[in-house]
């Protein structure tokens, strides 16, 4: 796959076969777009294409209510690639992009960059300056313009039963294999291990503080998950297991929320390496214990529960 982050340099694409959109979660609803836009670039011997906009429209739009994201960037590149897509474009989205007229955007942006044999949407896109362009304006100028476009239709979207504020609500309220179930693939924590206090050795239990990379992911319930990490380590990537913490560490007077992974069997120095942490299953509410050895026979628990379910799924 090809990624392309400046628009005035994109090659001329054959038999463009384009999607658009933001695709937060790259999730089942939008693999059902996806599949489909293969298919169709398979038919016509052409590209397939998905355009889709960093940072979020509703970020630069309305920044107040815009949502926290399912995936950063990174992880949406990573998910095209996996899906097979030929070339990924993203748009810098500023305000002098979305003030462009539905027809603007249809003539100077798809038409002249990507000359789409075939454009494939969603049946409730919508696009330009109010969002005023749909698929019915597509569909009217598409004979005089020369393009084909697909609606993909309500019931086919409907089916997979799926919506990035639907995973969002799954994942703030810790229904982390319901969010999964609906994603394909397991709910994820980007970030860099940085120092913390050092309470988790003297326990037993030494924790990788993780400090997110990308400010806007959105986090999920604080309690404890049963969780698989990925370190990545002078070149090479180690792939672990462990238990994740995310709260405020109520039993120690903790006064800020943070995101602790013990991993499993492991004693190495990772400060300042890069970690990506898989969200398995959720196990239990944070809670506040009477005294440090509560908390440590609380976390033995933990951990025996969570190696039974690693176990249990063959992990």
């Amino acid at each position: 796959m090809q990624v392309h982050f400046q628009i005035e340099k994109l090659p001329s694409f054959k038999n463009a076969v384009i999607t658009i959109g933001a695709f937060d979660g790259v999730h089942a609803g939008h693999q059902a777009i996806l599949e489909n836009l293969r298919k169709y670039a398979e038919n016509v011997k052409g590209e397939t294409i998905v355009i889709t906009f960093h940072p979020h429209p509703r970020r630069v739009l309305n920044n107040v209510d815009a949502p926290s994201m399912l995936t950063s960037l990174e992880e949406r590149i990573e998910r095209f690639q996996t899906i097979g897509i030929d070339h990924l474009v993203i748009v810098p989205f500023d305000h002098i992009f979305a003030e462009l007229s539905a027809e603007e955007y249809l003539s100077k942006f798809l038409l002249q960059l990507f000359k789409p044999k075939i454009i494939v949407i969603g049946y409730d896109h919508r696009f330009g300056k109010d969002r005023i362009g749909d698929f019915q304006y597509l569909k009217t100028m598409s004979s005089s313009l020369g393009y084909e476009v697909i609606e993909i239709p309500e019931q086919v979207l409907q089916e997979s039963r799926v919506s990035s504020s639907k995973i969002r609500e799954y994942v703030l309220n810790g229904d982390i294999e319901q969010a999964n179930k609906l994603l394909t693939y397991p709910y994820q924590l980007h970030g860099k291990v940085i120092e913390g206090d050092k309470l988790g050795r003297t326990l037993g239990y030494p924790t990788a503080n993780l400090s997110l990379i990308d400010s806007d992911k959105l986090i999920p319930a604080s309690g404890v998950y049963a969780v698989t990490v990925k370190i990545h380590q002078k070149g090479n990537i180690r792939n672990e297991k462990g238990m994740m913490n995310i709260g405020y560490r109520p039993t120690v007077n903790g006064k800020e929320r943070r995101i602790e992974v013990h991993i499993f069997n492991f004693d190495e120095d990772i400060y300042h390496h890069q970690m990506k942490v898989s969200l398995i299953r959720y196990t239990r509410k944070e809670m506040k214990f009477s005294g440090l050895d509560a908390l440590i026979e609380q976390l033995t628990k933990d951990k025996e529960q969570i190696t039974r379910i690693f176990d249990e799924i063959n992990l």
